[in-house]
């Protein structure tokens, strides 16, 4: 069987980013692994986030995965670099493709960030973003509730437009920003929430679709991509409740995926 494209996150978001990979590389085969038990990463320290993603990597790299997708904006923020340097397979992460897209949309110059707590503070997409195009402006703002709301399964409806619009409240006052950044996987699940707040004048970029292309071509260019016809099985790991994952993976795919199992991780600190 070819190797497969490990994928990891804090929870259920990196759903998104595997929902992508299997539409652009339906040739590949995918062992998502999604930390829902310590979800979410945002508020936690530094070293702590660095030990989850550690973690999880490691029970990928016991099944022998030719890439890493680390589908989670928190822990790419803190771990990307040193996943690149210590690992011999490559890892990419949700925050450049993101960032790249976002500069491609945008006519003001002004883009919006929304992130978890670590993500935001990181600074990362700011970095990434002025790196690219030095003379950007970008306005960030944590959205702590976001991703307990997603975990869930609270994905529309009242309360989750009450959520979102309180939440949202300050970008909603920056008249120059025309792109807003959706910094965190969860997000994308309630992005129809989210535009219906902002209103149709923004256009929201969610790294996933971009993170695809950009393991496609790396994939490509390393001469990793599988032959036609000779994809796997899918697998999917969860730290969490199982019941309440599978649910979210049945609403993302629109269908059961096969396998679907629990693991625990060594570190339990929640």
């Amino acid at each position: 069987m070819e190797r497969a494209i490990g994928v990891i996150d804090s929870g259920v978001g990196g759903l998104t980013v595997a929902y992508e990979l299997m539409r652009q590389l339906p040739n590949e085969r995918l062992i998502y692994l999604g930390d829902t038990l310590r979800c979410p990463y945002g508020p936690r320290p530094e070293l702590e986030i660095k030990a989850f993603t550690w973690e999880m990597v490691n029970f990928l790299l016991t099944k022998h995965i030719k890439m890493l997708v680390i589908a989670c904006n928190t822990a790419t923020a803190f771990t990307l670099q040193e996943l690149q340097e210590k690992l011999d397979i490559p890892v990419i992460g949700v925050i450049q493709p993101g960032a790249r897209a976002a500069i491609k949309v945008t006519k003001t110059n002004h883009v919006g960030v929304i992130g978890t707590l670590g993500t935001i503070g990181s600074e990362a997409y700011a970095t990434a973003l002025q790196t690219i195009k030095p003379e950007i402006a970008v306005t960030s703002l944590a959205c702590s509730p976001f991703v307990p709301m997603v975990e869930k399964g609270i994905l529309q409806g009242e309360q989750c437009l009450s959520v979102v619009k309180e939440s949202l409240l300050p970008m909603q006052k920056i008249k120059k920003m025309d792109t807003l950044i959706l910094g965190c996987t969860h997000y994308p699940i309630i992005k129809d929430t989210i535009q219906q707040v902002m209103g149709p004048k923004i256009s929201l970029i969610s790294s996933s679709e971009e993170t695809a292309r950009e393991t496609s071509i790396i994939l490509e260019m390393k001469g990793l991509l599988n032959k036609p016809n000779e994809v796997g099985n899918h697998e999917f790991y969860t730290t969490g409740n199982l019941e309440t994952f599978k649910k979210m993976t049945h609403r993302i795919f629109a269908k059961r995926m096969e396998s679907i199992q629990p693991i625990t991780m060594y570190r339990t600190v929640i």
